[in-house]
């Protein structure tokens, strides 16, 4: 398995729709590939923020902050 493997079965993981032979292939990939381990982690707590219809706060000084990243992120895309 490789990382657009995983990628492609990462709805059914969660979803606890695929076959254990394919699980296990997702793990064994999962044991040697630190980035879809981040992206099954990250995957994991958003749909855990999202079922706990948690409301975050932020302040205004970070909403600044990630809107001045945003902004900068779009424009340079727009240059490259």
């Amino acid at each position: 398995m490789n990382c657009t493997d995983f990628l492609s079965q990462l709805t059914d993981y969660f979803d606890g729709q695929i076959s254990p032979e394919l699980l296990e292939e997702v793990r064994g990939h999962l044991s040697g590939c630190k980035h879809c381990e981040i992206v099954l982690n990250t995957t994991r707590q958003t749909i855990e923020v999202y079922r706990g219809n948690e409301v975050y706060e932020i302040s205004d000084e970070l909403r600044e902050r990630l809107h001045t990243a945003i902004m900068t992120k779009c424009y340079e895309k727009k240059g490259a």
